[in-house]
């Protein structure tokens, strides 16, 4: 089977479809509730935020929906390989029960708890702080090696045992033990990795984004070197890039194009991996007839990702501008005053329309002069004449630079970066 490759569509057919019989060694998944429904999640905290109720109606139909895939997920793991479920307190207790029923309450191994600050605080409860991570095997022996995730001793208990420290006997073993040279054996509860801040250099526009850290403890203490991982809802790509880091094979599947298209860069911008050379990206959108008929808000991701800019959070009363593209030469390069750095970027309209009309025209100019902008981009699948007319009257009377861009000219860009 190959391994190091992006699959776009749903997790349980590409599953169904490629990946073989007992072939993973280690498969994580972090799924949002909402994965079978609202793509636009993955760039609004709002819509995350969203009670559980309101995403699937209740707890039996998101395990209705989990239910097969979780079975799939049983199927390709190795008689020896290991399962990680990351959730919280919407549907663990639901999780673990449907799990045991499937991997067998013998093969669940540990609840690890990811104990986090930040979040906020209600007054009315107690503040919610940690995730769980429910492990499962699918036989009774299994991949592991505690040694990445051990943590220093207490300095009082360096203090008291340290005539003790050498080769140390853990487990069942309660005669005397030694301390290990490498810290303590990891217990189940993680306080020592944070979330990525959201001003962090490292975030991607997904609320849902975990912290390399905790993937790649995960991923050397679970799987063995030269392994196998894969990830069935890898959203931003961090099981991909502690994966690649660690030496491990990975398959990433997600249902969003906009994901795939971002983690790619991700890969790339981090690990100097290239698409085509060093993975794969398949099943991506290739026609201009699958993107019309894609979800309106993955439609703007899509474009707006494929110009290389960034989609507003907001998706709705967003002004008129669907997305920004930053001049990356510049930022990259951090020369300069940041603020003004941050100040040059180029707004992005989108509108999943056969023909634009003047009339919406009209609209992105308001919004240009609203934000002092004097260059923009409007993509669309075509434009009307009337349209065309007045964005070159815009430019010769008002100085407004609006590029007309069709889905057909941004895929023949792609098809031949990619050729």
């Amino acid at each position: 089977m190959d391994s190091n490759v992006i699959y776009c569509g749903d997790n349980l057919e590409v599953l169904q479809k490629y990946v073989p019989d007992e072939s993973i060694d280690l498969v994580y998944i972090d799924p949002p509730f909402n994965s079978s429904r609202n793509y636009e999640v993955f760039w609004g905290e709002a819509q995350e935020r969203r009670s559980f109720t309101d995403r699937f109606g209740d707890a039996m139909t998101y395990l209705d929906w989990m239910r097969p895939r979780l079975k799939e997920i049983h199927r390709i793991l190795k008689p020896d390989g290991s399962f990680v479920y990351h959730c919280d307190w919407h549907a663990s207790h639901y999780v673990k029960v449907e799990s045991d029923r499937i991997f067998g309450f013998d093969n669940f191994q540990n609840e690890l708890i990811w104990y986090y600050r930040g979040a906020g605080v209600s007054p009315k409860r107690f503040a919610r702080r940690h995730d769980a991570l429910l492990w499962y095997t699918k036989g009774s022996t299994w991949y592991f090696d505690p040694d990445p995730a051990r943590m220093p001793y207490a300095a009082a208990t360096v203090e008291r045992f340290s005539h003790h420290i050498g080769n140390v006997r853990e487990g069942h073993d309660y005669g005397p033990q030694k301390l290990n040279p490498k810290g303590k054996h990891p217990d189940d509860v993680w306080s020592d990795i944070q979330p990525e801040a959201p001003s962090a250099k490292v975030r991607l526009g997904w609320p849902t984004q975990k912290p390399l850290p905790l993937l790649e403890r995960l991923i050397q203490t679970l799987c063995p070197r030269d392994g196998l991982v894969l990830d069935a809802f890898c959203g931003c790509g961090t099981t991909l890039e502690a994966s690649a880091l660690h030496k491990r094979g990975w398959i990433g599947i997600d249902v969003s194009p906009t994901a795939c298209r971002v983690m790619a860069q991700r890969l790339e911008d981090r690990l100097g991996l290239k698409a085509g050379e060093a993975f794969e990206i398949r099943d991506l959108p290739k026609t201009a007839n699958e993107l019309r008929h894609m979800p309106h808000f993955e439609f703007e991701n899509w474009a707006v990702v494929a110009l290389g800019g960034i989609p507003n959070r907001v998706k709705v009363g967003d002004l008129g501008i669907d997305g920004r593209l930053y001049l990356a030469d510049i930022e990259k390069s951090h020369q300069g005053d940041f603020l003004e750095t941050l100040d040059k970027w180029y707004p992005i309209q989108v509108k999943q329309v056969d023909r634009v009309g003047r009339p919406d025209i009209d609209k992105f100019e308001t919004a240009m002069r609203r934000d002092k902008r004097l260059h923009g981009y409007f993509v669309a699948f075509g434009f009307t004449d009337g349209a065309m007319r007045e964005i070159k009257r815009a430019n010769v009377d008002d100085g407004l630079d609006i590029v007309p861009l069709t889905v057909d000219e941004i895929l023949e860009h792609e098809r031949v970066a990619l050729a």
